[in-house]
C-alpha cells in the first residue's frame, strides 16, 4: 500500500492550500483516512479525520478553517486549508486504515508534505 501526498508549499498568512492524499496498492477496504501534522519540536497531532461514510472530525486549532472531504472512487482525500496562520506551519502526513484479506487491517502513513506559512 502506498499513500501519495501532494499540495504542500509556502504561502503567506491568510492564504489557502489544498492537500491531497491518494491510496493505492493492496486495498480491500479503506476505513478512516486523515491528516496529521508535526511542527518543529512538536509531537505529531491529528488535524482532521474522515470515515468511509464521510463523517469528519477536526482538531480545535483548525475547526472552521480547514475542510476535509473524500472521494471513495479514487481512494483520495482532500484537505482544504483556509485562513492559514504561521502556527499551521508543519509537515503534514496522511494516514489510512486499510483492510485487505491477505494483510488484515493496518494503519498506513504517507510521506510528509511541508506547509510553510510566513510573511
Amino acid at each position: 500500500v502506498q499513500l501519495q501526498a501532494s499540495g504542500g508549499g509556502s504561502v503567506q498568512p491568510g492564504a489557502t492550500l489544498r492537500l491531497a492524499c491518494a491510496a493505492s496498492g493492496r486495498i480491500g477496504y479503506i476505513n478512516d483516512m486523515g491528516w496529521y501534522r508535526q511542527g518543529p519540536g512538536n509531537q505529531r497531532t491529528m488535524v482532521a479525520v474522515i470515515s468511509s461514510r464521510g463523517n469528519s472530525s477536526y482538531a480545535d486549532a483548525v475547526s472552521g478553517r480547514f475542510f476535509l472531504n473524500r472521494d471513495n472512487l479514487k481512494n483520495t482525500i482532500y484537505l482544504h486549508m483556509g485562513s492559514l496562520r504561521s502556527e499551521d506551519t508543519a509537515v503534514y502526513v496522511c494516514s489510512a486504515d486499510i483492510w485487505h484479506h491477505t494483510l488484515g487491517n493496518r494503519k498506513y502513513w504517507g510521506q510528509g508534505t511541508q506547509v510553510t506559512v510566513s510573511s
